[in-house]
């Protein structure tokens, strides 16, 4: 039981740190330009609100736009972006949009 909640209390502070990284990469890899400071009042009205979404959602997202999986909608806005934003960038990012409110 004691591993178990050693476990649990090393992944929240693990995804806090995540979130933390992330909430500073949501500003130098400019996803405020489009998605605005708090992912909700984009710069388009069919930009997608972000903030909230699940980690897992907003991880598949990204990485089907930079794989080319997704190629769709608004998706080329995007493309660019994703050339310079890495993996552990992309689950940074997706901690701290989850946590967006």
């Amino acid at each position: 039981m004691k591993s178990v909640m050693t476990f649990a209390a090393t992944l929240l502070v693990a995804g806090s740190a995540l979130a933390a990284d992330g909430a500073a990469l949501y500003k130098e890899k400019t996803c405020t330009a489009c998605h605005g400071p708090d992912g909700k009042k984009t710069l388009m009205p069919d930009y997608p609100k972000i903030a909230g979404q699940t980690p897992e959602y907003i991880e598949r997202q990204m990485l089907d736009i930079k794989s080319g999986a997704r190629a769709n909608g608004n998706s080329a806005a995007m493309k660019g972006v994703m050339e310079i934003v890495s993996e552990a960038d992309i689950k940074a990012l997706a901690a701290y949009v989850s946590t967006m409110k």
